[in-house]
Formats: structure tokens, sequence, C-alpha cells
């Protein structure tokens, strides 16, 4: 959420941030709000005091009656302006938390990702004298999954990765992790399991109604838990209520996490295949810095996972999302694009976010400026270490053989036995 106080004073940048992110600008309603909640505050205090004052004066005055009389009137008068200020702040908190981060300056704007530009592109697909599978061949061929009996045990949109596929995804996952724990990040194996409270304060949804995320997140009945989409949800909330020193930010955790989404927009989309389930699994950057730290670390968290790329041996690309594209929370982003053969297009492996303070201010993460003592919000950002078994499809599309087997990263080798192939039985 924003400050309060930049919202009154800067209305015309947060209708211009509503207006390019596409979100219904609330500025004019917050104002309003805030001036009337401002103002029954001072009422209420004034006549708090006033009658404090007369209260004081009962015991030794010659009316007391009237006194007692006045009382009463200005008690009744600050219940009611208490019960409407207690309305009023309900009906601006609403609001407030349905106002969107403000973009940065650098960002494209455009209502959509027709609007995205392509700011680097690494690798160029190879060329092969047979004709390429789809990774569903791959998986088919090779014994690496059973779609149909796994969809009859466990429902729709689950996958279960068998032999060496499933081997190769622990490889990647545990590389990345080795990769972030040798760049100073600090390892987490997070619970997917969180109370619904900590995913809204990650500012994924709008206004002050936990019930908004219904339709995204699996809430567990009969309990105050629900299952959390992203790492990202349980390490925004690692130091909530804290003030930390400066002297410990940068703060860099690399968290992984079982992750759970209902996918109820995405009816019909990536059925096939491995992109889209209800249940995966991912390696999550997270960083708290200062504010003027931010764009450094945006580059570092973005560098990580173009370094991982490159350690796969993929073809890739970086977009700057733009205004319309890049979600409520976000100062900006950055998608990066791994080249998916079968499909002939560059496809999503994970998204860079500077998120600003607007999650510490849900949170109420804080630090202490070293030489005024002034405590100050931090400032956020995540990018993807890696989104498993999605990233398993460009591996194994791109290194695929004419025989149908699969060859090894160079870089994964060691965590595969020393293999450089597996499968082949075309």
């Amino acid at each position: 959420m924003l400050d309060i106080k930049f919202i009154r004073e800067n209305p015309e940048i947060v209708k211009n941030a509503c207006r390019v992110k596409g979100f219904k600008d609330y500025t004019d309603d917050i104002i309003v709000l805030d001036a009337r909640v401002r103002e029954l505050k001072t009422i209420t205090q004034t006549k708090t005091a006033e009658k404090n004052k007369i209260t004081k004066e009962i015991p030794t005055a010659t009316d007391k009656a009237t006194l007692i009389a006045k009382s009463k009137t200005i008690g009744d008068e600050i219940a009611s302006d208490m019960a409407e200020l207690a309305d009023k702040e309900v009906q601006l908190n609403d609001l407030l938390h349905r106002v969107p981060q403000i973009p940065h300056r650098d960002v494209p704007v455009g209502p959509d990702d027709k609007s995205n530009i392509e700011v680097k592109r690494v690798g160029t697909p190879k060329k092969t004298d047979f004709t390429t599978l789809a990774q569903w061949d791959l998986l088919d061929m090779n014994g690496w999954w059973a779609p149909e009996k796994i969809a009859q045990i466990c429902g729709t949109r689950t996958y279960a990765l068998m032999g060496e596929a499933a081997e190769l995804d622990l490889a990647i996952q545990t590389f990345v992790i080795q990769k972030l724990i040798a760049k100073g990040f600090n390892f987490v194996q997070c619970p997917a399991m969180t109370k619904p409270q900590s995913v809204f304060d990650a500012g994924h949804f709008m206004g002050s109604d936990l019930s908004v995320m219904n339709n995204d997140v699996f809430m567990l009945t009969d309990t105050d838990r629900c299952l959390a989409g992203t790492a990202e949800i349980v390490l925004n909330s690692m130091h909530s209520d804290e003030i930390l020193p400066e002297s410990a930010l940068p703060i860099k955790y690399a968290g992984h996490s079982e992750c759970f989404r209902k996918e109820a927009g995405a009816a019909g989309r990536d059925t096939r295949g491995l992109v889209r389930f209800h249940e995966f699994h991912k390696v999550e950057q997270y960083v708290y810095c200062k504010p003027e730290q931010s764009d450094e670390m945006h580059e570092l968290l973005l560098n990580n996972l173009c370094e991982v790329m490159e350690d796969l041996e993929l073809p890739y690309r970086v977009i700057a999302n733009s205004t319309g594209d890049m979600g409520f929370n976000k100062v900006k982003m950055h998608d990066v694009e791994a080249w998916v053969p079968s499909e002939n297009m560059y496809r999503e492996l994970g998204s860079c976010s500077s998120i600003g303070d607007f999650q510490a201010r849900r949170t109420n993460t804080r630090y202490r400026e070293n030489g005024t003592n002034e405590v100050k919000f931090c400032a956020t950002l995540n990018n993807t270490g890696i989104a498993l078994p999605r990233a398993i499809v460009p591996v194994i599309e791109n290194h695929q053989n004419a025989d149908g087997s699969v060859n090894i990263p160079k870089k994964l080798q060691p965590l595969m036995g020393g293999r450089k192939t597996i499968g082949g039985k075309r």
C-alpha cells in the first residue's frame, strides 16, 4: 500500500498510476475520506478534552445537575463521532488497499503484454537435422511420467515425474539453491501452509476483505490456514513488525517451497505438458533493502536468473513488462523467457519484480537509519530462482537428440551422477 501522505500530496501521480496500470481510480474518494477522518479525530479529541474538564468541575460545582447533563450530551456526541470515525476508517483502509504501486519512470507504458519491450536476447535456437519432439512426446517415450494415471489418482492439473526426469528436476533445483547460497543468499526451506493474512500482506490482492483470495488460493477448511502460491508469501513476512539495523541490509533469501494455486483464471490454458499445475515447486529469490538500493538489487536478482538460463544452456530473452502487464504491487518487472522449440516461441520461466515499500508497509517491516536514527520502511524485491517442472520443458526440448535422449547441461552433470545423457528409446 502507499503512504496516505504521499497520496494526499501527489494525487495526480496516483491517478496516473491507476490509469496506466488499468485499475479503478479511488484517489478522490480517498482524499475526501482522509479529510473526514482527520476532522473527526480533531473533533473527538476536542470534545473529549471538554468532557474531561467538565468532569473535574462537577465535584465542586453548585449546579451539578447542569454539568452532568452537559457531560452526558457531549459523551453522546463523542460516541456518535467515534462510530462515524470507525466506519470511515474501515472505508479508507479498504480503498488504500486498492491503490496500485507507482511504476518506475523507465517502465514501458501500455495496457497489456503487447506493449512489453525485449531488452536482451542471448543464445540462438539450435537447428537439427531430425524432427524434434515436443515435451510430452519425450516424456512419453522415455517413461518419464504417467499423466492419465496421476490424473485418475489425484485429479486434473497434477503431475508426477518419474525416473531420470525426476532426477533432472531435483538436480536443477539443487544446482540453483547451491548457486544462490554461494552468492550469499540465506537458504530457507519454506512451509507451503500459511495464514491468509500473510498472503494478503504480500500485496497481490486488492481491498481489505481477505475473502477476495478464495478464487485463487486453496483455503484449508475448518482451519485458519491456506496454501501459499510461492515462497515469497512466507519470506515477505519474515521480518514483520521488526525494526532492522541499517547495517543488516540488504538481506537476501533463497526460499524453496511447494507452491499451490487454483489457476481459476487459466481454464483451458496449457493443459498438456508440464507448464501449469495446481502444485509445483520453486526456488525464490527475495531481498529486503533500503529504497535507494532497490535498482541495484533488481539487477542482481535479474542477472542471477539470466545466469541460470546460461548454466542450463538455454536460448533466452529478457522482457521489460509494461505498466498494464506488471501487476498491482510492482514498481517494475522483467520476465525471463526461455526458447521452447515445440511452440516456436519464448516462454516465461521467471519474473523479477521491484515492489518498493509497498509490501513493507503491510508487514510493518522497517529499518533504523545510521546517524539519524530515523525509522524508515524497507524496500522488497523478488525473482524466481527456478520454477519446476516448467523449467524441464525447455531443457529436454532444447537438448534432445535424434534417438529421443536428452543431453545434460555440463553444470548439472555432477548432480546427475556424471551422466551426460538420459533417456533415448526412439
